[in-house]
Formats: structure tokens, sequence, C-alpha cells
């Protein structure tokens, strides 16, 4: 008996190793027929039937929730503690309203007139109304992104890309505040994001754009990282073109609550972390070095400012280093993902002195009432930064050399940008303001902007 029961202890354990030996096989051979399967990963040529990469989304979808906030609450806590109490909820109003007609208009239109192949001056129309945008949970987590966006869905990338779109027009306010109709300013707004937004963006930024850094056929191979000509230039123009229309505001005075106006700015700091090192796309070295210079150039700039002022009048004020911060961020956008630590800090130190003189010196030299400094700060830091972007690139960062690497040309290149955006963008937004005033009217009356917005237009008043 006892040697009946070791045979048959022998005979379980070769069984039982037998057993595992075939599963073993089992797994190796299923598990590389379930790799040969599996759908490539999205990037490079693969565009169609792939897998995003999880990292780079997880850090797209964060830096949309970052540049949302950078327009409500942002922007609308900024302009409205500048502007004075009967008018802060007109100013509030304007940042939510433009926030939802843009995101429509965006869906509808202007995502595929902007970001998709068609002419090298405007985008196709295959995406209106964002039709054939593969649902990724349907597909199991397969999908085909933009090319632009090759390592996220294509549902993400046009979430970013339509922050963008919102802060840009919001942006114009800043000069029509405390006087524009608020329906004028509807129908502005809208037509401004269709004929003006839109076709710049794809310029710079569509596949086939005529600036299109990335575009071998291009006119002039611009570099703007997140937005210095598409939404600096772009917005600050505009609002030069709506101040200069409207005319002065009947009565001015001191800014309501600054403390209102910090805390938009700090939101907007922090926001344009997903603005600057968002637009790298990805999870990667460019948006780290994005995000640092981004920090390096803001801080400069409004510590510049704050020392310019002080110099200047006696006194640093809350509402002067607020400026100098977003004067710094709007010059550093352009630049971000091109220049290293050293070009930031020139750029900060540049975009401190210039911006301040955008909106002291030469807004009294033109005498015309920006009334929260929309060109001064944006097109004017919009344009500092453009071109000092062809200055300090850093070929090993972004992958083209600026004038002081020996590329002459890229100065150039900035040049022609900021000139066409500056052209294109202030004859169609005065068409765009004369179409509105035949129409709509833009100003609202004398007694109106007495009395205040606020009551007159929305009947609401802020206690």
């Amino acid at each position: 008996m006892m040697e009946l029961g070791k045979f048959t202890g022998r005979r379980l354990v070769t069984l039982g190793l037998a057993m595992l030996g075939v599963a073993w096989l089992y797994l190796v051979f299923t598990g590389a027929a379930f790799a040969d399967d599996a759908p490539p990963a999205c990037g490079g040529k693969v565009l169609e039937k792939c897998t995003p990469n999880s990292g780079d989304t997880a850090w797209m979808l964060t830096s949309v929730a970052l540049v949302l906030m950078m327009t409500i609450p942002g922007l609308g806590l900024f302009y409205g503690g500048m502007v004075r109490k009967k008018n802060v909820g007109d100013t509030v109003m304007t940042s939510f309203a433009v926030t939802c007609l843009v995101t429509i208009l965006f869906a509808a239109l202007t995502y595929s007139m902007a970001f998709r192949a068609g002419s090298p001056f405007i985008g196709g129309l295959d995406r209106m109304f964002l039709k054939d945008i593969l649902s990724d949970i349907g597909n199991g987590g397969i999908g085909n992104p933009n090319p632009l966006a090759a390592t996220i869905p294509e549902a993400v990338y046009i979430c970013f890309q339509m922050t963008f779109a919102i802060i840009t027009p919001a942006l114009i306010a800043g000069a029509f505040a405390e006087r524009m109709k608020f329906s004028a300013m509807l129908w502005f707004i809208g037509l401004w994001a269709i004929f003006v937004y839109a076709p710049i963006a794809h310029w710079v930024w569509g596949p086939d754009g005529i600036f299109n850094s990335g575009n071998d056929a291009a006119w002039a191979k611009v570099l703007d990282f997140a937005g210095g000509t598409v939404v600096h230039i772009n917005a600050g123009v505009a609002g030069l073109m709506c101040a200069i229309m409207l005319g002065k505001r009947t009565d001015t005075g001191p800014a309501h609550n600054m403390v209102l106006t910090f805390i938009g700015a700090a939101l907007l700091w922090v926001g344009w972390f997903g603005f600057n090192a968002g637009s790298a796309v990805t999870a990667g070295m460019q948006a780290g070095m994005a995000m640092l210079v981004t920090q390096i150039a803001t801080a400069v700039a409004a510590f510049t400012w704050m020392l310019v002022e002080w110099a200047l009048k006696g006194k640093p004020t809350v509402v002067g280093i607020c400026s100098g911060a977003v004067a710094g961020l709007v010059a550093i956008t352009p630049a971000s993902g091109f220049v290293g630590p050293v070009g930031a800090f020139a750029i900060g130190v540049a975009a401190g002195v210039v911006c301040y003189w955008g909106c002291t010196g030469l807004k009294h030299m033109f005498s015309y009432d920006d009334a929260l400094d929309c060109f001064g700060v944006h097109a004017v830091g919009g344009i500092v930064g453009a071109l000092l972007t062809g200055v300090f690139a850093v070929q090993q960062y972004g992958g083209t050399a600026g004038v002081l690497e020996g590329n002459p040309m890229q100065f150039v290149n900035q040049c022609i940008g900021v000139a066409t955006v500056f052209i294109y963008d202030a004859v169609v937004s005065l068409i765009i303001l004369f179409v509105v005033k035949m129409f709509v009217g833009l100003r609202v009356t004398v007694e109106t902007e007495r009395e205040g917005l606020d009551l007159a237009l929305h009947g609401e008043v802020v206690q």
C-alpha cells in the first residue's frame, strides 16, 4: 500500500507539471496573438484606429480646466475689479456670455475652420457641428486623433482649443468696458470669432496654414507656441478698434475693488500654466520648459512693472503689479516652447517696461480710451513677445534657432506674422463694427452710461 501511494503521488506531480506547462504555452501564444490584435499607440504617422497616450490625455484634460478657469472666473474678476461698481455686473456677465456664445460657434463651425486642413487661408468644413467625431468609449478606447494632437483624443483637443477661442474675444471686452451695448457686444464677438479668430488661428496653427512653422509650404514660418499672435495681438488690436469706434467714456473713476482684480490676476497666472505648458499637447519635456519660463517671465515682468511705477509715480499699486504679471504672461506666451530661462528673463523685463509705457504714454499720446488696457497689455505685450521669440529661440528647446544662435531670418518671419495679423485684424474688425453699428448700434445712451450698465441693461445691481 505504501508503494502504491508513492507511485500515485509521483503520477499526480507529473500530471500537475504537465498541466502548468500547457497553461504557460497557452498564455504565451494567446498573449502574442492579443498583442498582434491590439491597436497601435496614436502618434507619428499612426492616426487611425489607435489608442491615445493616457498621460498626455490626463495632462490635456487638466489644461482644459485651467484655461477655462482663466476666463470664468479669472478674467471676469480681473476686469470686474477695475471697473466702477455700477458696471461690475455687465463686465462679469460679458465674460460668461462670451464663454457660452463662442462654445456654440466653435462646436458648430469655427473649430473646423481653424484646425482642419483646407486651404492655406482657412480650414475645411468636414467637422461642422463636430460630425464624424468618434466616441472613444463606444470604440473601446480606439479613435482617430487630429494630426495636430496625435496622442490625445480629438474630443480633448477640441475642448482645449475651444478654451483659447473663448478667452481671446473675452479679452477684447477690456477695451470697450462700461459703454458698449450688450446686444452689440454679442453680435460683434460672434462675427469676429468667425471672420477674424478662425482664419488667423488657421494661418498660424492650421496644418496647412500660411504661417505654421510645421508646414513645409508656409509663406513664413512664424513661431507662436501658445497664442502671441492668435490670441493676444489679435484681441488687443480688435480692442483698439472698438475703443476708437466707441469713443471715450463720458466719465471715469478709480477701480471698484482691487482685491477682485488681485484674485482674477492670481487665477490667470495659475491658469496660464495650462495655456502655455498645455500647448505642448504632451506631458513631456517641452511642457516642463514652457511651465518654467512662464513662471520666470511673469514674476520678472510683475516686479519690473512695480519698480517702474514706483520710480515714476512714487507708489507701487496692487493693480499695477497685477497688470505687470499679466503683461509677462502675455509676452512669454508665443515664446514659451522655444526659449530658455535666459530668454524668459529678458522677455519679462521688456514686457514690464514696454507694456507699462503702452498703458500710459502710448495711450495718452494717441488719446484713445482703452478702458482696461486691452491694447496696452495684450497687443503690445504680444508684439514684444512675438518679436523677442525670434531673438531668443533656442534650437535645443524648440527645434528652431533665433537671432542669437545665428538665424536672423526668424526675426524677419516674426515681423511678417505680427504685421499681417495686425493689419487684417484691424481692417476686418472695423468692418464688423461698422455693420453692427448700422443695424444694432454700438454704444449705450448717455443716460444709461451715467446710471450704470448693470441696472439699465440687466436690471441688477451690486450691493
